[in-house]
Order: C-alpha cells, then sequence, then structure tokens
C-alpha cells in the first residue's frame, strides 16, 4: 500500500514538475534564494493562491527547500542543476514529456498487448517526441564528444581531421548535433524514418549553425545511404529495431574498412534480476510501452526491448558479421559498445 501511494504521488507529481518547467518556476527560483510564494507569483506572472499549492507539492517531495518560519522556499543549487538549467549534464525536468505520453497513448498500448499488433513510433503522441530529446540530449552532451567516441579505437583522430559519420535513428537530431560541432571537419549523415522528427532536426541544426555539415534523410536503418563511414552510430535506437540484425549487417557494409559502429544502448545487465532497480523499473516501462511495439510494429518483429544486456547485443552483432566486439564505456544510463568488420 505505500509503494502504491508513494508511486501515485510521484505520478502526480511529475505533472506538477512539468508545469514548474514549462512555466518558468524553477528558472525563477534558481539562484534567488529563499522566496514567498507572492514573490515566485510576481516574476513568473502567475497567480499567488496556485503557486503556494505548487510549492508545498515540491516541498513535500523534496524538489524546494520550506523554511517554517519566514514561510519561505528555495531551490537548493543542485536542484536547480536538474529542474533549470538547460545546460547542465543533469537536466531532466522536460523528461516528463515522455511519462505523459504513456499516459495519452494508454488505450493503444492496452489494444496492443492484448493483440500483440504492433505501435510505429509515429503512432505515438507527439510528446514521446519532444521529450524523449529531452531526455537524453544531456546524457550526448555530457558524454558524447568528451568520453564514448574517445573510448573507441582511433575514432577520434580521424573525426578531428575530418571523417564521415553516419547517425542512424537520429530522432531530433540531439546527436548528430552535438558530434557536429566538436567536429567541424567530419561530415555527418543523420537518418530517422520519422519524416516529422528529420523536418525537427533540420531546424534544429540550423539554429546550432551546423546545417551545412549534416544531411538529414528519411531512411530506414537498413536502407539509409552512403559508404565508406569512419562511424556509423545507433543511438539509443538498436533494440527499437524490427530487425536489428539486417540493421546491423547494412551497416557493416557501410563501413569503411578500418572503421566502427558505436551502439550507444539503455544500460542492462544479461539477467532479469540484475535489472530489477529504479532504472530497470523505468526502462521496462519505456519498453512495455515504446519500444517493443515499435519492433513489433516493423518486418521481422524482434523485439529485442529495452533491457536486452550485453550479452543478447553480441550475439546479434556476430551473426551480422563482426569480428570484434567490446564494451567501450559505460554511464548509470547507458552501454556503449563498439563492433568492428
Amino acid at each position: 500500500m505505500g509503494q502504491v501511494v508513494a508511486d501515485m504521488s510521484a505520478g502526480m507529481s511529475g505533472v506538477m514538475a512539468n508545469l514548474g518547467h514549462k512555466l518558468g518556476l524553477y528558472r525563477a527560483m534558481a539562484g534567488a534564494g529563499p522566496m514567498t510564494p507572492a514573490e515566485l507569483a510576481r516574476k513568473t506572472n502567475t497567480h499567488e493562491r496556485y503557486v503556494l499549492e505548487w510549492l508545498n507539492n515540491q516541498a513535500a517531495g523534496g524538489y524546494v527547500e520550506y523554511d517554517p518560519k519566514a514561510r519561505t522556499y528555495r531551490l537548493p543549487e543542485e536542484h536547480a542543476m536538474v529542474l533549470a538549467n538547460a545546460g547542465s549534464p543533469v537536466f531532466m525536468a522536460p523528461g516528463f514529456d515522455t511519462v505523459s505520453s504513456l499516459w495519452l497513448d494508454e488505450d493503444k498500448v492496452a489494444d496492443a498487448l492484448r493483440t500483440g499488433k504492433g505501435i510505429g513510433w509515429h503512432e505515438h503522441h507527439h510528446r514521446l517526441f519532444c521529450g524523449t530529446e529531452a531526455f537524453f540530449r544531456p546524457g550526448y552532451r555530457a558524454n558524447l564528444v568528451d568520453s564514448w567516441i574517445p573510448a573507441l579505437d582511433g575514432i577520434e583522430a580521424k573525426l578531428k581531421v575530418g571523417g564521415k559519420v553516419a547517425d542512424v535513428g537520429c530522432g531530433h537530431g540531439a546527436s548528430t548535433i552535438v558530434m557536429a560541432q566538436a567536429y567541424p571537419n567530419t561530415t555527418f549523415v543523420a537518418s530517422d524514418y520519422h519524416g516529422e522528427s528529420i523536418e525537427t532536426a533540420r531546424q534544429r541544426a540550423e539554429e546550432a549553425g551546423v546545417a551545412d555539415r549534416i544531411r538529414f534523410e528519411v531512411a530506414s536503418a537498413k536502407d539509409f545511404s552512403g559508404t565508406g563511414y569512419d562511424l556509423v552510430c545507433f543511438m539509443d535506437c538498436f533494440h527499437d529495431l524490427g530487425d536489428p540484425l539486417g540493421a546491423a549487417k547494412h551497416a557493416r557494409q557501410a563501413l569503411a574498412a578500418d572503421g566502427a559502429v558505436m551502439m550507444v544502448e539503455p544500460f542492462a545487465g544479461d539477467a532479469v534480476e540484475d535489472n530489477l532497480n529504479v532504472v530497470g523499473r523505468m526502462f521496462y516501462a519505456a519498453s512495455t510501452a515504446v519500444c517493443t511495439p515499435n519492433s513489433l510494429s516493423q518486418e521481422v518483429g524482434l523485439g529485442l526491448g529495452a533491457q536486452a544486456g550485453e550479452a543478447r547485443l553480441r550475439e546479434i552483432i556476430e551473426e551480422a558479421g563482426f569480428t570484434r566486439c567490446r564494451r567501450a564505456t559505460e554511464t548509470p544510463f547507458n552501454l556503449v559498445l563498439e563492433a568492428r568488420p
């Protein structure tokens, strides 16, 4: 009973966190020190009575601190890194849109569970697309060019001089843009089967000033164009594919002789019991509602799931003809595998 109440409280408070992000409440509190509800309401052009209730919810959840003598509320600096600072490597506030998309698509997911039918990425509520981008972008900014690519044998040197990269399943282009900003001499081909995401990615690239180095295309993981790539990336998408084996084979054919595939996947152990924790709980939920349905909506429909684990991923990589595969690095949220022809 206690666990259910805690989960209901967390679920309802996620809506409050999303409101705090979208109304600028967290940003207004960041670095401002203790504030009264009236001060926060004035600063954000919101209604004081509602702000009071919102602040009390935030205090009850430990998101803000409450001083009962002064009756003021404060957003600690370390909390602001997660909730208010869009440039922070741990900024997560917009990710709650992913959670809301699961509720909005609940009927579709229920039907999928009953019938076994798939749900394509394009069939989900649009909040999923923005929420997923927001959830993964800070990790890409923090790790992609600082630790993940440097962990690959010899790839960073190629990209600094001027290489060629394919970013498969790029979504809104967050990972591609991070790489294009870091390696101005390299050219990129970013692909996704979802046309609307590609249009958004083009806009993001224009805004970031890197559109001249990225060619975006609507293509599946088995038919993205080009050959001779120094690096082919699957960023948090390989497990979503209906035919990951076919995609891995296509990537191998598209590589240069000394190129590499970098596969970034949700962190998972090889056994179910290894994943019975808070991260695994989140990823299994996403897998039930988004990842596995997307795979089952496509040809083959292998349904790897978001917690496939390294051993299962290695099996597919090796079956695709790669002769070397290793765990290059990891984070609490990601496994980063390197595969070579």
